[in-house]
């Protein structure tokens, strides 16, 4: 089986799909021009099941029957589940007063940039619909890990980590139950020519940021970490799918066409009815929750502050899974509670990682050579052999998961990983956790000054206030997602907390825009530092909150 056949198996919902073989050649902003537009070839009027198309790099097409494009959902009105649903968002982000079709839009960006990003975000930051939009409702750009928005934002990861790792996420929303091949098409056609060195078409300026952005990163095609962007295609509605053999070759048509601009390593197309949608929200509103095989292990004694903890060697695809998401891709926020962000191959360490995983003999020494794998769980429970771990952060060990998720195609049962677990609720626990195993990596004082107390106390100040007063400082990645009558609005990642207090009260807003990981290093002395009082947190923060109300409000 192929490594694409495989990953459309882990897909939540099937999808049209081009790949190609990695390749490491960089691609020139002089050349983001289509290449050959041959058609996808039918067979008696029916989509052909897998059809191979040589172009200039191997690359191969799937039609996965019965996969569905029309829908056929009688009444042409939303279901009552699928309305639930939206009136729960509109609450909860504070856009009640939205039309049904314009908050239908908002919720079907929030639904498909979530199944790709784990964090909190502002669902107007991608939302592209209302005029002059290419037929697109929403433009999510991922780069290593972070929703980004602006070039300056790009330039600041780069500057951390020297490389990028990029996905372009397309959605088009429509609250009709039926729609056309047409509709379809011209979803395509907005995408062709956000992406066309020679655009013609008016756009509007969420459209036209989110272009300059597209433009800044091919600029630095050279840093393309592993492979080209990834292009994913979304288009929601709310009725129920059924298998169209016309609009699907169609559909695959588009897609190789795309692909063929060179400009990707894989584009995908994702119809989602409302049965997907369902599954999608349910799934941003649930912590991560994974369960793999775990039988070379033992139970440690009993711990003060901890339920349970055990102490093995995991094999090296299994491990996987506990990295992955249900795209197939690295789950970022899981280390979160991790000091550092993957340090690439730049680094002595993964470098010789890297050399024992690709050496046939000496992979097998792999469990005697790493220090291995931390993960603190919320919650945790074992059946035999098999673990199931909720909520879970890896708080050491993000050097090591990132080079073994890198170096998948050299993983076989022979490389061991070591691991603890470890399940407590308790903050103090995990935050000493985090403090003593990193502490055997050179990390300085400043990466771990957040995981003091001064974290723990902004928290309680902010949900400290009445009502509409009140807000909520967001410690770990999603902690209030399962919390029930919280907006969305409220919620107070640290990124924003950085950025507005810099902008306030540092006197630095031009640094809280473009130079973000320049304020990062800050912290500990100038934020965040033991001797500051709450109010100016709370104060930047509720600024913030209420000119992100008034975004939602007139957008």
């Amino acid at each position: 089986m192929s490594p694409v056949e495989q990953t459309i198996g882990s897909k939540p919902t099937k999808a049209i799909r081009a790949t190609s073989q990695r390749s490491d050649k960089p691609v020139a902003a002089d050349r983001l021009r289509y290449g050959s537009r041959e058609p996808v070839v039918s067979q008696h009027g029916r989509a052909v099941p897998k059809v191979a198309i040589s172009t200039r790099l191997t690359t191969a097409f799937w039609y996965d029957p019965p996969i569905s494009y029309c829908a056929n959902y009688a009444g042409g009105s939303m279901d009552r589940v699928t309305k639930a649903y939206l009136d729960a968002f509109r609450a909860e982000q504070s856009v009640e007063k939205l039309s049904e079709s314009d908050a239908f839009e908002l919720f079907a960006d929030y639904c498909v940039i979530s199944d790709s990003y784990d964090d909190e975000f502002n669902v107007t930051d991608v939302h592209t619909g209302g005029g002059n939009d290419l037929g697109i409702d929403g433009i999510g750009v991922i780069v290593n890990g972070s929703l980004i928005s602006s070039e300056e934002d790009m330039e600041g990861l780069l500057k951390i980590t020297g490389s990028l790792d990029v996905t372009f996420c397309f959605i088009q929303a429509k609250t009709s139950s039926n729609f056309s091949g047409e509709q379809v098409m011209a979803f395509f056609d907005g995408v062709d020519e956000f992406f066309s060195e020679t655009p013609s078409l008016p756009v509007n300026e969420s459209v036209s940021l989110a272009r300059n952005l597209m433009q800044s990163i091919y600029d630095n095609s050279l840093k393309f970490r592993r492979s080209k962007p990834q292009c994913r295609l979304s288009y929601v509605t709310t009725g129920q799918w059924t298998s169209d053999a016309y609009l699907g070759a169609k559909a695959v048509t588009r897609v190789a066409r795309l692909k063929s601009t060179g400009l990707f390593s894989e584009v995908t197309f994702h119809p989602m009815g409302a049965d997907e949608v369902h599954a999608s929200y349910l799934r941003s509103k649930n912590s991560v929750t994974t369960e793999f095989s775990f039988p070379s292990k033992v139970l440690l004694p009993d711990i003060a502050g901890v339920s349970e903890s055990y102490l093995g060697v995991i094999s090296a695809p299994e491990f996987i899974k506990i990295l992955s998401d249900s795209a197939g891709n690295i789950r970022k926020s899981l280390f979160n509670d991790n000091v550092r962000d993957f340090q690439e191959y730049d680094n002595s360490v993964n470098a010789d990682i890297q050399r024992t995983l690709t050496d046939g003999a000496a992979k097998g020494r792999f469990v005697v050579l790493n220090n291995g794998i931390t993960i603190v769980a919320r919650e945790l429970t074992t059946t035999r052999d098999k673990v199931t771990i909720s909520d879970y952060q890896i708080v050491n060990g993000c050097q090591t998961s990132h080079v073994l998720f890198d170096q998948q195609e050299h993983l076989t049962e022979q490389v061991q990983v070591p691991l603890k677990i470890v399940a407590t609720q308790d903050e103090d626990v995990v935050n000493s956790i985090v403090t003593a195993t990193n502490r055997q990596t050179q990390v300085t004082n400043e990466d771990l000054y957040a995981l003091g107390t001064f974290a723990k106390k902004l928290e309680g100040f902010l949900s400290s206030y009445n009502n509409d007063q009140r807000l909520y400082y967001e410690r770990r990645s999603k902690q209030y997602n399962a919390v029930s009558g919280i907006k969305k609005v409220r919620i107070i990642t640290k990124s924003q907390q950085i950025r507005s207090f810099a902008a306030m009260f540092l006197d630095e807003p031009h640094r809280s825009i473009s130079y973000y990981a320049d304020l990062q290093t800050q912290v500990g002395s100038r934020i965040f530092s033991d001797g500051h009082k709450m109010d100016p947190y709370y104060v930047s923060s509720y600024a913030h909150w209420n000119s992100s109300s008034a975004t939602a409000l007139f957008r």
